[in-house]
């Protein structure tokens, strides 16, 4: 195969890998709910990210930090990551399908930013306008090398894209202070939010300057050494109980913790460091055992938005943060390229298809900070609880969200000795060096995957294709992957047949919170239950054990393509309201013949914002 590595247009780039990634316009999504999501992140969600960039403060505030204007600052510490990770979704999209108002916004972002940065590089509005005597003083809450990761990422995404020089050397004046300050001069300073580590490597993956890499792994070793000063929540929080190779399992602020994982497979990856990947596997090991919602989603504690305990996987109090999600996608994506072991690729789709895709409003101008797995009628709603809403206060979800679906083809396919490995499934056309081949599928909705080489050199190479661990074959394949090896010729095809029969799942014994409950899923897709779809109240609702789903297609207005599932179910007498709801008898009565039916998880909210259960209670 062609080497693909010298100009790579796309998140990440490492400089060695299982597997090499392509470019994010190497794939052409040409339908399906990728296709959808990326049609309307174009349409709808970037354009209000725009907007919302002078309505946040985000951009006014740099203005401020440049002296071109007065007022107060308004919004968080960290508001500038908003702009930050809006550039990056803007570069990717640009990569992906120019647009003539995308240079234009990088470029005129990244001139306010050079006329805000000090001489020594420093940038950061909120430390300039309101605490220029605490720059550097507060890193346990400051956010400042936080913020400092998404220029940083937001200048390669550009760079990588052609339209960035400028930003570019915004980001690398202000990483030439981190190495100075935080390098070269010895101070031990953490940032209590992780993320200007990963940030750091794909610089270096950019420039070739190895103190970007250096100061990466220094900030990896030094975590859980109780370099962090006290935030009042707690050493877990920031994840400096235990050095990053000792720490057995996820903890803390789920955000932090995964992209924390992201630089530290970053770091072993360029080291060689293989004690650094293995330890960042055993947390991933027992992260999903133990820790992982069946959407994927991450983080079952409101209270510092934090995982809790092995199999605390309440599903009503799910936080699950969409960037949670986000960085999830980061983590197990850098763990695919590393390893080539398709589990990785399995949870990316079940993230991707479930607790990611159910962050954004069909219509793509809504958003959800947290994602449960239940809501029931009397929900108290807050800023950020309830139903989706156009931005919010802080907003690390939207921006977040858009980088990440503008650059989804990224994540599709990639390449290594042996050829080409599929894994995700959309409808399109993959460019992987001089092999093309044409997706024809409607996944998910159906199971049927067609490839058609149009392009292929001369000689055998190997179509890997993904079989999910959920699938009937999912077992035969040890590292989750088929093997076609030929010696292709164009016009040549092959067909993936993947058995969408859906799936009646029942939790671990340990989590406490659902037991006695089941789920349903199909495909990649996990369902639920909202009360618009049921003949009665859902609450009174029960499903009955052993009975097979039925699958019905149809579209509904609010959600478009979808495909139900009904179930055969019981339904209770409504309940009365008594001195305690206990009784030392038989706790439910035989309740009469019903019918539950579940929609996709990531389509709900859409039309009626009542009752919601991923998890139903047995009969």
């Amino acid at each position: 195969m062609s080497d693909l590595t010298d100009r790579v247009r796309g998140p990440l780039a490492p400089s060695t890998a299982s597997q090499w990634p392509l470019n994010v316009d190497d794939v052409e999504i040409q339908g399906g709910p990728f296709g959808r999501w990326q049609q309307i992140n174009r349409e709808a969600s970037i354009p209000l990210g725009l907007e919302q960039m002078e309505k946040s403060g985000a951009a006014p505030n740099l203005r401020l930090a440049a002296g071109e204007s007065g007022g107060a600052f308004k919004g968080y510490r960290f508001q500038d990551s908003d702009l930050y990770k809006q550039l990056e979704a803007v570069a990717w999209e640009h990569c992906r399908l120019p647009g003539d108002g995308y240079r234009a916004f990088i470029e005129e972002s990244a001139a306010l930013l050079a006329r805000a940065q000090r001489p020594d590089g420093y940038l950061n509005s909120h430390y300039q306008v309101v605490k220029q005597d605490k720059i550097f003083a507060e890193l346990e809450y400051s956010h400042e090398m936080y913020c400092a990761g998404h220029l940083i990422q937001a200048a390669v995404a550009a760079a990588r894209a052609g339209c960035g020089e400028d930003l570019l050397a915004v980001a690398r004046r202000f990483a030439d202070l981190l190495v100075q300050r935080f390098l070269t001069d010895g101070d031990d300073g953490i940032d209590g939010h992780a993320e200007v580590e990963t940030a750091l490597v794909e610089l270096y993956r950019l420039t070739g300057e190895r103190s970007y890499l250096e100061l990466a792994g220094k900030l990896v070793d030094n975590r859980g050494r109780g370099l962090i000063a006290s935030t009042g929540m707690g050493p877990l929080y920031a994840q400096d109980h235990l050095p990053v190779r000792e720490a057995g399992t996820a903890v803390g602020h789920a955000v932090r913790q995964l992209y924390l994982e992201a630089g530290v497979v970053d770091v072993a990856v360029e080291t060689g460091d293989t004690t650094l990947l293995d330890s960042s596997i055993r947390r991933w090991e027992d992260l999903v055992a133990t820790k992982t919602s069946i959407t994927g989603g991450h983080g079952s504690r409101h209270d510092g938005e934090a995982f809790g305990e092995r199999y605390e996987l309440p599903p009503d109090r799910a936080y699950n943060e969409s960037c949670a999600a986000i960085a999830s996608i980061h983590w197990n994506w850098r763990l695919l390229l590393a390893t080539g072991h398709g589990r990785y690729a399995d949870l990316i789709e079940r993230t991707l298809y479930n607790a990611f895709a159910a962050s954004t409003s069909a219509d793509g101008i809504r958003f959800f900070y947290v994602n449960p797995l239940q809501r029931r009628a009397d929900l108290f709603e807050d800023a950020y609880l309830g139903r989706r809403r156009e931005w919010f206060a802080c907003a690390c979800c939207p921006p977040n969200i858009m980088r990440l679906v503008s650059s989804l083809g990224h994540y599709v396919a990639t390449t290594d000795d042996e050829g080409v490995s599929v894994h995700q499934y959309v409808p399109g056309v993959i460019r992987a060096g001089d092999v093309t081949l044409e997706v024809e599928t409607d996944y998910p909705w159906d199971g049927r995957v067609r490839f058609t080489v149009r392009s292929a050199p001369g000689g055998e190479w190997t179509l890997k294709l993904r079989v999910p661990a959920w699938s009937a074959s999912g077992q035969e394949a040890p590292d989750g992957y088929a093997r076609i090896r030929r010696d292709w010729q164009a016009g040549d095809t092959h067909t993936l047949d993947l058995d969408l029969t859906p799936r009646i799942v029942r939790p671990h014994r340990r989590i406490d919170a659902l037991r006695g409950c089941a789920a349903i899923e199909r495909g990649p897709l996990v369902y639920c239950f909202e009360q618009i779809d049921q003949d009665g109240d859902l609450e009174d609702l029960a499903l009955v054990p052993g009975a097979a789903p039925r699958v019905v297609e149809r579209d509904l207005p609010g959600l478009g393509r979808t495909v139900l599932i009904e179930a055969d179910a019981v339904r209770l007498p409504p309940s009365t309201p008594q001195d305690l709801p206990y009784t030392a008898g038989e706790q439910d009565p035989a309740g009469t013949p019903a019918t539950a039916t579940a929609v996709p998880y990531y389509q709900w909210d859409n039309r009626d914002g009542g009752v919601m259960r991923v998890w139903m209670p047995l009969a």
